[in-house]
């Protein structure tokens, strides 16, 4: 019996209080196809930001929330989205609260107007994946990048992958500290080390997982036709080889050994050098086999198109919600057959779609088939057609 079809969901209303360049908007949809046009600067990318802080983490642009509030506003932000789901209707806010008087802001997230402990309560009602500029030169960037790109991958099938990232790395800044400040306190040493140690099996794991069922998937569904390549993934660590060779427990062992047995050195280099801090995802163009960095600056960004759509799908099968996608000046550069083919995956795909381009030729093909809508600083309208 074949699996079910995710379940889509679309948000056919948002509004948003103070953020960036809005002092207020009330935007509705009705369309799986969002696309919105307009100058640069005109607040396009505003919107999509603000729909990605439904996700762990600081959003799309991985900004400070306090550099999200409107410039000359009251240093607070509220967004909130009507979503309309097979199961029924249900509102989602978030924003930046700042009590007046008071210096300090603090998010807040809200379901059904009820408090959330955080924004991975989100997960039980949405999912996103999105695409940035950023990282057209993710290939050929620096790990960190790919790390980054790594585990907002995981993040979309793991709402806590986040905040145990978050952990392991205060646990190596605690050790560190230690290790600077008093290197012979061994029992403090031992503890963090073995707080560090589970921590770090736990996000390698999940990053393994997500990585293997992801390459399966491309695998399982490449199509030699696309116009977006197919990729192959693999990671490459230390400890991600303990990972994929030993069971949890004696994983953990291993690493809590190697980071004794690496004081010294990492007391010398001020950091932690052996660890999930150290891995890097290696990604070929799989009908050339040659790593991506190789490959032209279009099979790049064609490559990395087919890896977003390819997580899309996974992110459905997992979580059996069709993901929001949210895609940022991703059809400029492409060629008129791949821009076609992009639209045609994309409406496959179940989920809603929030696209951006500045030229409204770009989306001339989806007239009739998505809201195309023009954006001005403060306002977004219809789009008129002549």
């Amino acid at each position: 019996m074949p699996p079910a079809s995710p379940a889509a969901s679309l948000i056919t209303h948002l509004t948003l209080q103070d953020f960036r360049t809005y002092p207020r908007l009330e935007l509705e949809v009705s369309r799986p196809l969002v696309a919105l046009v307009g100058e640069n600067g005109a607040g396009k990318t505003n919107v999509l930001e603000a729909i990605s802080l439904f996700m762990p983490g600081r959003g799309l642009r991985r900004a400070e929330l306090t550099d999200m509030a409107r410039q000359g506003g009251p240093g607070s932000f509220a967004i909130s989205v009507a979503l309309e789901t097979p199961y029924g209707e249900h509102r989602l806010g978030t924003g930046l609260d700042r009590p007046d008087g008071e210096t300090r802001a603090s998010r807040i997230c809200r379901i059904d107007g009820l408090p959330a402990a955080s924004p991975a309560a989100f997960a039980e009602h949405l999912r996103l994946v999105w695409l940035t500029p950023d990282l057209d030169g993710l290939f050929r960037g620096p790990p960190g990048d790919r790390r980054r790109f790594l585990d907002r991958l995981v993040l979309a099938v793991d709402a806590e992958h986040g905040a145990r990232v978050n952990a392991l790395e205060r646990a190596l800044r605690s050790r560190n500290r230690v290790l600077e400040e008093t290197p012979d306190d061994r029992l403090w040493l031992d503890a963090l080390e073995r707080e560090a140690a589970e921590l770090a099996i736990a996000v390698a794991a999940a990053r393994r997982e997500t990585v293997e069922r992801l390459a399966a998937l491309i695998l399982a569904t490449r199509d030699e036709a696309s116009p977006f390549p197919f990729a192959t993934l693999t990671l490459e660590g230390e400890i991600d080889a303990l990972v994929a060779t030993l069971p949890a427990v004696d994983a953990e062992d291993r690493y809590r050994a190697l980071l004794r047995e690496s004081r010294p050195r990492d007391r010398a280099a001020g950091r932690t050098l052996v660890g999930p801090q150290a891995t890097d995802l290696l990604v070929r163009h799989g009908p050339k086999d040659i790593p991506a960095a190789m490959a032209s600056t279009g099979e790049q960004k064609a490559l990395l198109i087919g890896l977003v759509l390819a997580h899309a799908r996974l992110v459905g099968g997992m979580s059996g919600i069709a993901p929001f996608i949210l895609l940022d000046e991703v059809a400029a550069h492409l060629d008129p057959r791949r821009r076609a083919g992009l639209f045609d995956t994309l409406e496959s795909l179940g989920g809603q779609v929030w696209m951006t381009g500045a030229d409204p030729g770009l989306f001339g093909e989806l007239e009739g088939r998505a809201d195309i809508l023009q954006v001005s600083p403060g306002r977004i309208e219809p789009l008129a057609v002549a």
